[in-house]
């Protein structure tokens, strides 16, 4: 799977640009499996980065429905990330304070209150029906990375004192009603996932393995994202020889629901072991974004190594990165010359 991957190509409607259309599409006709969008604001307030593709409006739908024909013209599975930044929707993109489950000073973010929570959760499953009829075979919903979903599950940001704060049965309550209302609304046969991420922003891996067991359990999603930042890491504070964030996932009971992880899987003996590690998919981020067909660069070689980074900007070019797109890559430690 292509990785959810801010790249700042949209245009500033949120509408989608010939960059982004071009860098998604590459990756679909590269080999990925599943092409997955960069994480697309499901309200305009909640908008996280300059050049975000929108699905909160139906000026976006033409984009949406020519980006997601393509895709499945490759031969890959099209499916858009649904996403909320809450208190990290930066002032100066938005034009107003953002919101936040909780008031948070740091952010300047102010509470949201329990309509706009309802609000909240009905947009979301807005723009997964919008999804389905824009071509889309599913959707993912971004509950990781610190964004609102990750700040309604965070005993450190989330201070309600209603039905949505408290206990994790409540804070995690918008998630899963998101869930029942996209899977009620756009059928079984429409893919569905969740991405979490275990560690920063107050989550506690305890709590976010019990709400991964709870969406096993459930019946709803077909695949669970786990976002690690690195695959193989300890989780923080543990001893060396306590097993891997990656290992307290997949010893979970997933029945038939699909698993896949990401972080730092590089090489294609990283994607062996993490296969053979009982995951069922790989997610891929840097190095699908300097080898636009990495998935047949390891199926044909499977000592294959990414090519070493820092790399010209007519390279990341060639490789179907728009200008602001490279832009925004120069953000990352050595990685364009």
């Amino acid at each position: 799977m292509l990785a959810p991957m801010t790249n700042t190509q949209s245009n500033d409607d949120g509408t989608l640009s010939d960059d982004e259309f071009h860098w998604l599409t590459m990756r679909a006709k590269g080999g990925f499996g599943l092409t997955m969008t960069c994480a697309s604001h499901v309200q305009e307030m909640g908008k996280g980065f300059p050049g975000q593709l929108g699905c909160f409006d139906e000026k976006h739908f033409k984009g949406h429905a020519r980006l997601a024909s393509a895709i499945k013209r490759h031969g890959s599975l099209a499916v858009l990330q649904l996403h909320h930044a809450g208190m990290r929707s930066p002032k100066a993109i938005i034009g107003e304070n953002p919101v936040c489950p909780s008031a948070n000073e740091k952010h300047g973010a102010q509470a949201m209150a329990r309509a706009d929570v309802i609000q909240l959760r009905e947009d979301f499953i807005k723009a997964a029906v919008r999804a389905k009829a824009a071509g889309y075979d599913g959707v993912e919903v971004h509950g990781a990375h610190g964004y609102i979903l990750t700040q309604f599950l965070s005993s450190e940001i989330n201070h309600r004192n209603d039905e949505y704060g408290g206990s994790l049965e409540n804070r995690a309550r918008i998630i899963f009603e998101i869930v029942s209302g996209i899977r009620a609304n756009c059928g079984s046969g429409f893919l569905l996932g969740v991405r979490l991420s275990p560690e920063r922003f107050g989550m506690e891996l305890n709590e976010v393995k019990a709400v991964s067991q709870q969406l096993l359990d459930g019946g709803q999603i077909d695949f669970l994202d786990i976002s690690l930042w690195d695959v193989f890491k300890i989780p923080e504070g543990d001893t060396p020889k306590s097993k891997s964030l990656m290992e307290h996932f997949t010893e979970l009971n997933r029945g038939s629901v699909r698993l896949t992880v990401a972080g730092k899987i590089m090489t294609a003996h990283d994607v062996a072991k993490v296969l053979n590690s009982n995951v069922d998919f790989v997610t891929i981020g840097r190095a699908a974004i300097i080898h636009h067909n990495f998935p047949h660069l390891v199926m044909n070689n499977s000592d294959f190594s990414p090519v070493q980074t820092p790399v010209s900007e007519g390279y990341l070019k060639n490789e179907g990165l728009g200008e602001k797109m490279i832009t925004y890559m120069k953000r990352w430690p050595k990685f364009v010359e």
